[in-house]
């Protein structure tokens, strides 16, 4: 999640997208790759609302700094958790701001040559915030049911739209189930806000989960969020993007093949291995993916020592 703004940002070790120099560094980056390869490049915007203000990740998740805490907002005055701040309620200043640092990143993205956005909806964080009704508890226009509860999202989703280039997509990530039973959002719940989302032009919606409450129970497994996606792509016709849990090439090819997910994203496997596409390609005798050209002796030798492992692949 790159962040809107310095208050918006979940760690001081946070990207942003809120000042010049960030533009800069972002269109070099994303000017390098796209001089240098054929891939796309999108960038992922978000405000941490009540999660904010926290350690790095690898220091202790979801924990507040030991000094140098900023403010934290929210729909409503619900810390994250007991040792965490209590977010101040958002009054409508505060919310148009939060509008405004969205367009703002928006068209800074736009100007680095991002090639598709997607707003960060889910686990927690402000967006997702106003959505549960766990920690959504106002008394107006935009708490209450969750057409009202997603008011204020729909709002920030249409004024990106509007500064957003027509011919790029946008994505919004959710998290389809709060994994407490019915005091908050279910996955049936997950297909009316996907509707939400569809009518309002969201072009494809990437289906998470949970990190919304420290009393969710998730039960984790092998693809354990494809099931979320299956259900709101057949019942609403809505591309979705399939996530957690999906690391091997089988993973993949079974939920797209079945017409589960129109994309699969994989996160922690690229993290362990940046190439993990390129190499399951390789183990699968794929030829046609595009490598840096550097690289191509390296893919040589990986399909030769793949197609000596499988006598079928060598004979091909």
């Amino acid at each position: 999640m790159t962040c809107v703004s310095p208050e918006g940002r979940i760690t001081p070790g946070c990207t942003g997208l809120y000042a010049p120099e960030h533009e800069v560094a972002w269109r070099r980056i994303v000017g390098f790759v796209h001089a240098e390869t054929d891939a796309k490049v999108a960038i992922q915007l978000g405000h941490s609302g009540p999660k904010g203000s926290t350690q790095l990740g690898w220091e202790a998740m979801d924990a507040p700094l030991a000094h140098g805490n900023w403010p934290v907002l929210g729909p409503s005055p619900v810390a994250w958790s007991p040792n965490n701040q209590v977010p101040r309620e958002m009054t409508p200043a505060d919310m148009d701001k939060v509008r405004a640092d969205f367009v703002r990143a928006a068209q800074m993205a736009e100007r680095a040559g991002f090639d598709m956005l997607e707003l960060h909806y889910a686990h927690g964080y402000l967006m997702s915030a106003f959505i549960t009704p766990l920690t959504n508890r106002r008394r107006d226009a935009y708490g209450g049911s969750l057409a009202n509860r997603m008011r204020f999202p729909l709002e920030v989703f249409l004024a990106v739209r509007a500064v957003w280039p027509a011919p790029k997509p946008i994505s919004v990530r959710i998290s389809a189930n709060d994994w407490v039973g019915s005091d908050g959002i279910t996955p049936e719940d997950a297909v009316a806000i996907a509707r939400l989302l569809q009518a309002a032009g969201v072009d494809i919606i990437d289906v998470s989960a949970g990190q919304t409450s420290e009393a969710a129970r998730p039960v984790y497994g092998r693809m354990f969020q494809t099931p979320f996606s299956d259900r709101i792509r057949n019942e609403t016709g809505m591309a979705t993007i399939a996530v957690g849990n999906i690391y091997e090439p089988d993973h993949v090819n079974s939920i797209l093949m079945a017409g589960r997910a129109d994309l699969c994203c994989l996160a922690r496997p690229h993290l362990a291995d940046p190439y993990w596409t390129l190499h399951a390609a390789a183990l699968l005798n794929v030829k046609g993916e595009t490598w840096p050209k550097p690289y191509l002796a390296g893919r040589d030798q990986l399909h030769r020592l793949t197609g000596r492992a499988d006598p079928a692949a060598e004979r091909v």
